[in-house]
């Protein structure tokens, strides 16, 4: 079961696709917030999240204080899913009288930031599939660069065997942690 951990929509339970998708663990999607707390990254920040599978963790930031999130995913039934759950969180956080906004994005990730014209992002989640290459990583950094706050934060989560990703020039690493399977990689913009 997947379910919202914490904040005004905490414990609301998210639909997962039957397929195609592998939703962060509970215990991983901890650890990231624990992490993006104790930087003050989670209050009234954009948030964007690729590869998005069910919308857990753009959800999860909304639950927790996020302004706003983009939930990107390519799978028509993905997007189908991910809309139902933000309908329910939505729902929640009105009841908390929370404001908070969610927008989910039928489209491949590259071309989304490709073509992205909108506000810049504070905070962003990369959870590709685990046998997407490092290239496609890499271009993916590099397109969501430009869409980037002077402070934001960027996650790429991994299987734990899979090499480091390969970063653009434009932004630099500030922590890596093993979770099981997972591996969880921060960058944060290099500036000038």
């Amino acid at each position: 079961m997947t379910r919202i951990i914490s904040g005004a929509a905490g414990s609301i339970r998210l639909t997962v696709p039957p397929r195609g998708t592998r939703p962060t663990s509970d215990k991983v999607r901890e650890a990231i917030f624990s992490t993006l707390d104790s930087w003050g990254f989670v209050t009234d920040t954009r948030v964007l999240d690729l590869y998005a599978g069910s919308g857990a963790l753009g959800l999860e930031a909304l639950s927790r204080g996020a302004a706003h999130a983009d939930l990107v995913e390519k799978h028509p039934g993905a997007v189908k899913i991910i809309t139902a759950n933000t309908a329910a969180v939505q729902k929640a956080l009105q009841a908390a009288e929370v404001s908070a906004t969610a927008t989910a994005h039928q489209r491949d990730v590259q071309s989304y930031l490709e073509g992205y014209g909108g506000s810049a992002y504070d905070v962003v989640f990369i959870d590709p599939p685990y046998d997407f290459t490092e290239d496609v990583i890499t271009a993916n950094l590099t397109a969501l660069l430009p869409h980037l706050t002077a402070d934001a934060c960027v996650l790429v989560e991994r299987d734990s065997r899979s090499p480091e990703p390969r970063v653009p020039a434009g932004l630099r690493p500030v922590k890596h942690a093993k979770y099981g399977e997972t591996t969880c990689w921060w960058y944060e913009p290099a500036g000038d």
